[in-house]
């Protein structure tokens, strides 16, 4: 009897996990949709190209060698059973669910975090430069980071990040912060683009070309962040796990919809009109706020969680274009700034007990780790991609637009002029 309901626990965890992996998968399509919708006409064929690709190779060099980086012991399950020379058994690890489930589940959120990248560097950065720096990305830099966090391992001599009292559930900084951190070396080294800073400092608008799309993209990462958050219970089949799944997805929409709120207001207040672009802005502000601590807060601190998030992106996107840091999308601060945020904001339900949860010391200690090691490992990648290929495509392929340049195709070629 026993032996049967751990069959059927395993079998149920099992099946959560990989339909919680195919939602955050569903979120590469939504950014997809949403760098598309932001960037200009003549690039979108060439960030399609990049956000389908991206994912392949996440997927690729997770397999080869990320996974075993971030989880050693995993990995070594894993990779005995994809090759044939053992039996993949969860429950050798005290698991519910399968190694296989684990992989798949975890490979996505490294195309998210590498996908982050895409849409920041999006209209002039090389289409394979971008592709070489995605192979270091999620084979080596971020499982690094990762197993500094998730995979236990120690970075400070004999302790974890955890034992500093640090605590991020699903990865607002762990995926989203690291992303952002790449994503900022990355455009520092390839500049802005041409045209979006005047000679006297004046900042340019360069608007989307398909608002709708973007607008599409949204709603797509607002439906797969519950894989996202959800998932990152680890199970379902018992009332305890089933109940803070329900919580977990009941707070990541809440936290949503007030991001968007917050940020759909302050736009108005700042620019006199309701502009969309933030307001998308603002809900994932809002679902990234909430991803570090999803579990504890109520429904109502959930939501003025998203909302501080969706205020907060607001000025950031207007302070890094002050700064002259060019970020089509907005990445850098719904997933950097807003990142940081919700680590700050764990610690207010989920304070630091013997029985884990987070201090603030522990939060800005982790924060300061993960951005640390991302941003200098990433700087020195495109660096050096810089010096051997380069990273920027010239200024006659981006005025003419990288899809012909780098693609050979145009997305909307009955428009074209």
């Amino acid at each position: 009897m026993e032996y049967d309901i751990f069959q059927l626990q395993y079998a149920l965890d099992t099946f959560y996990f990989l339909v919680c992996g195919a939602l955050v998968m569903w979120m590469a399509a939504g950014f997809a949709m949403l760098e598309a919708g932001l960037v200009r006409s003549k690039n979108t064929v060439e960030i399609l190209t990049k956000n389908i690709t991206l994912f392949a190779v996440a997927c690729i060099m997770f397999m080869v060698v990320g996974y075993s980086i971030m989880y050693p012991k995993l990995g070594d399950i894993f990779l005995s059973a994809i090759t044939g020379s053992g039996v993949e058994k969860g429950a050798e690890e005290n698991k519910t669910y399968a190694p296989s489930a684990d992989f798949f589940f975890q490979v996505v959120f490294v195309a998210t975090a590498m996908s982050i990248v895409s849409g920041a560097v999006a209209e002039r950065m090389k289409l394979f430069a971008f592709l070489a720096f995605a192979v270091v990305m999620t084979g080596f830099i971020y499982p690094l980071e990762g197993s500094w966090t998730w995979g236990g391992l120690p970075v400070f001599g004999m302790y974890t990040l955890g034992d500093l009292g640090f605590s991020d559930f699903a990865g607002s900084g762990i995926v989203h912060m690291a992303g952002a951190a790449a994503a900022l070396a990355g455009v520092i080294l390839v500049g802005a683009r041409k045209g979006k800073y005047g000679p006297n400092g004046e900042v340019n608008a360069i608007p989307g070309a398909n608002l709708p799309l973007a607008t599409l993209g949204t709603f797509i990462l607002w439906l797969g962040w519950f894989g996202f958050n959800g998932g990152s219970v680890l199970a379902t089949a018992s009332v305890d796990n089933a109940n803070a799944v329900a919580v977990v997805f009941m707070n990541t929409n809440l936290a949503a919809a007030g991001g968007c709120i917050g940020a759909l207001i302050v736009a108005k207040v700042l620019f006199g009109k309701a502009d969309l672009t933030m307001a998308l802005n603002g809900c994932l502000a809002g679902l990234v706020a909430i991803t570090a601590g999803p579990d504890t807060p109520s429904v109502l601190q959930a939501t003025i969680f998203g909302a501080l998030g969706g205020v907060l992106v607001v000025f950031s996107i207007t302070t890094l274009d002050r700064l002259k840091i060019d970020d089509p999308v907005g990445a850098i601060s719904v997933h950097g700034v807003v990142g940081l945020l919700g680590l700050l904001l764990v610690p207010i339900t989920n304070p630091l007990t013997d029985d884990g949860g987070a201090s603030f010391s522990g939060q800005i200690i982790g924060a300061l780790t993960i951005f640390g090691w991302v941003f200098v490992a990433s700087f020195i990648t495109f660096f050096v991609i810089k010096m051997v290929f380069g990273l920027r495509v010239s200024e006659e392929e981006e005025f003419e637009g990288v899809d012909i340049s780098e693609c050979g195709l145009e997305a909307y070629p009955e428009f074209a002029k």
